[in-house]
């Protein structure tokens, strides 16, 4: 068995038992000697830069510390970044990248419980399900007598913007259900939406015939108010509106505008700005449902992340490749 590798955790303190609960941690000192009492936050504590200098394993998650210059100074021998999250923006630079470090992310683990719950929100839309309940909530009594003409689930259009790896893992858990899906994404061609299983069309084209819109694009310059009120007065009568990436992709004025007509209905669970401010007339619109960015990995569903984040370890360990690694000329146009 190989020498175990120096590693250092660097997230937010409160975030790391969660991520690598008692058992997880054990399989991952099977692999790295690590310090599980020192989790860095800042990358110029003593303590820290002491172990930093040794160290060639970061261990990352939420609120690592931005790995500039100063901080890969510190750390002369460090080879590998294994993130316990999603997105590596917000701290790796590109720095990193000239120094040949490799960099792996858990997003692939955190794109199952957004999948999860898109595919939930599916599904309870299609019965109305949060208009009925406010509807029985107010009157004590069923809202209506035997059948409820202009619902169900039975071949819904699912429209998927952005073949993320949310957008993916969608996609597959769609196959089981009675719903068809269709895909527009610019970076995506025939071929490759041929395999993923669902036609390709152009944003336009899928905004006129879906009856869900579901947004999993990333956060680029690009996309900001990528569904605006151009994009937005397109979608048909009745039609849902999805949004589980970035509160960015949607104007948010627009959407109030086309929500008070009762058009559409909206399901957020990221905003512009998050949180929104008090007075946000979408806590009051009926046809809003709003969830405090919940979708992606809580409580025990953490804890995938630092099994991903394992793996990766005993792949760098034995020399095989690493399997989610980050190929940072793709950054730009990806979450």
């Amino acid at each position: 068995m190989p020498e175990r590798l120096q590693a250092l955790f660097a997230m937010t303190a409160q975030n790391m038992p969660h991520i690598f609960p008692p058992e997880v941690l054990a399989r991952l000192c099977e692999h790295v000697e690590i310090d599980p009492t020192l989790v860095a936050q800042d990358f110029t504590d003593p303590r820290v830069r002491e172990t930093l200098a040794r160290t060639e394993v970061l261990v990352t998650g939420w609120g690592c510390p931005v790995l500039d210059a100063a901080a890969l100074d510190a750390a002369p021998k460090l080879r590998a970044v294994l993130h316990a999250a999603g997105s590596v923006k917000g701290f790796t630079t590109p720095e990193v990248w000239r120094r040949g470090i490799v960099v792996s992310s858990a997003a692939a683990a955190n794109a199952l419980p957004v999948a999860e719950y898109t595919l939930a929100m599916i599904l309870l839309t299609g019965k109305d399900v949060f208009a009925f309940r406010d509807q029985l909530r107010t009157r004590r009594a069923f809202p209506y007598g035997g059948i409820v003409p202009g619902v169900g689930n039975f071949h819904r259009r699912v429209g998927i913007v952005g073949a993320s790896r949310v957008g993916r893992r969608l996609i597959e858990l769609l196959r089981p259900h009675d719903l068809s899906a269709a895909l527009s994404d610019p970076y995506v061609d025939e071929v490759e939406a041929a395999r993923l299983g669902v036609p390709l069309l152009p944003l336009d084209d899928l905004l006129r015939t879906s009856d869900v819109v579901t947004v999993h694009a990333p956060q680029t310059p690009e996309t900001r108010h990528l569904l605006g009120a151009r994009e937005l007065a397109l979608m048909p009568d009745g039609s849902v509106l999805i949004n589980t990436a970035r509160g960015s992709l949607v104007d948010h004025d627009a959407l109030v505008e086309e929500l008070r007509t009762g058009r559409l209905t909206a399901i957020l669970d990221v905003t512009d700005p998050e949180p929104l401010p008090a007075d946000s007339p979408l806590f009051d619109l009926p046809n809003a449902f709003l969830t405090p960015h919940l979708a992606g990995s809580q409580g025990n569903e953490l804890a995938r992340l630092g099994r991903t984040v394992v793996e990766e370890a005993g792949r760098l360990l034995t020399g095989a490749g690493l399997r989610h690694a980050i190929d940072h000329t793709a950054l730009e146009r990806t979450a």
